[in-house]
């Protein structure tokens, strides 16, 4: 595996509500285009970002303009879209999930509180379009039940083998919610082409509390089955332990054992080859601060490090080294100030990888691409 290519999706403008682009996604579409989506505003939190999309007709090489996604307004109070999800489903319609935060009834607050370690009212929603892209429908809202707390969406709508969608969901605490967190992953799923959705069925959960599954990204195999990479972290020691490895034969009711990969901490959404090949990046911020990908020959096979590629190295480029939060209030705050991070992975028209991430100084951010040969 190589890296075959490098270039810059957004480019940040320091001083300006531009400064910081972060939360980049992407998808290789069946015609060839790539989607992509980004965040940008004046910081990585702020109640005036604003989430774009760009287009790519030649594997990422060049890209149009911006095009912003508008916010909606959703129980008189006004929102920021965190973040946007990009699926193709088998029809051709795409679909974007987001994540919304309200910004009224917290003003001025940052979407973790940093004493009771709870979350900004959030809500999912969910825009589709069955033109390829060129329009999109009004925003809807994804119910959620009030036990899941602000629900946060980490990873993208996946359309299973037996045609259902199922939507990973990862739970919160209300905002000044000062109680033990019991975080978990739930899927929540649609037997009708995302019109109604199912009770949450739990998939990932330390009954203790103690151990959290962050940012679980997840992909479907060619064979149907689903394979997850999850960020662990430990809540009484204050520190990441290596991505663990999980396998579901029968769409997210039962799952294999977590398998340690070996590497840490933060995994990419993977990107899935049709022959089952699977390339998976993460962040290795605490050991060498970089970003670093490796092949698979399937989604449980084993990632060699002789496959390892080099796709951003902070250390070389900033020269800073930020530290492990000695609890979860300093670790949520430690991360606001993280300047590189969240890679996320598609496969190309030409059975190519691309992978985004973002990049820079707490001053300004890029969000930056690879694209990689397998």
């Amino acid at each position: 595996m190589k890296i075959v290519a490098r270039g810059t999706l957004n480019r940040g403008e320091a001083g300006t509500d531009r400064a910081v682009g972060t939360f980049p996604k992407l998808l290789g579409l069946k015609d060839g285009r790539v989607l992509a989506t980004y965040k940008v505003g004046p910081n990585k939190d702020s109640d005036q970002a604003t989430t774009e999309i760009r287009w790519s007709k030649d594997l990422g090489q060049s890209w149009t303009e911006p095009t912003a996604l508008q916010s909606p307004g959703i129980g008189g109070k006004r929102g920021t879209l965190w973040t946007a999800y990009p699926t193709q489903l088998s029809s051709g319609r795409l679909v974007l999930i987001s994540m919304w935060v309200d910004r009224e009834s917290f003003p001025g607050s940052k979407i973790f509180h940093a004493e009771t370690e709870g979350c900004l009212p959030m809500t999912v929603l969910w825009s589709e379009s069955d033109d390829g892209g060129r329009s999109w429908s009004p925003w809807r809202i994804i119910p959620t039940p009030d036990e899941l707390g602000p629900p946060s969406v980490t990873s993208p709508l996946m359309e299973l083998a037996g045609g259902r969608l199922a939507l990973s969901v990862e739970t919160n605490k209300p905002y000044l919610d000062a109680s033990r967190w019991y975080q978990r992953v739930v899927y929540l799923y649609s037997e009708d082409g995302g019109r109604t959705w199912s009770a949450p069925h739990t998939v990932s959960q330390d009954p203790t509390g103690r151990m959290f599954n962050w940012d679980q990204r997840a992909g479907v195999a060619p064979d149907g089955r689903i394979v997850t990479f999850t960020w662990y972290f430990d809540s009484e020691t204050g520190t990441y332990l290596n991505i663990r490895r999980r396998i579901s034969r029968d769409e997210g009711r039962t799952w294999t054992d977590p398998e340690d990969l070996g590497f840490s901490d933060q995994a990419a959404r993977p990107a899935i080859l049709p022959d089952g090949r699977t390339v998976l990046a993460w962040v290795d911020r605490f050991g060498t601060q970089s970003i670093r990908a490796r092949l698979a020959p399937s989604i449980d096979g084993a990632f060699p490090a002789e496959t390892e590629v080099v796709i951003y190295d902070h250390a070389a480029a900033v020269r800073s080294r930020p530290s492990a939060g000695e609890d979860m209030a300093d670790t949520l705050a430690v991360m606001s100030d993280w300047s590189y991070g969240l890679p996320f992975a598609t496969v190309l028209s030409n059975g190519e990888v691309l992978i985004v991430y973002y990049a820079g100084t707490v001053e300004r951010m890029d969000v930056e691409w690879a694209r990689l040969s397998c």
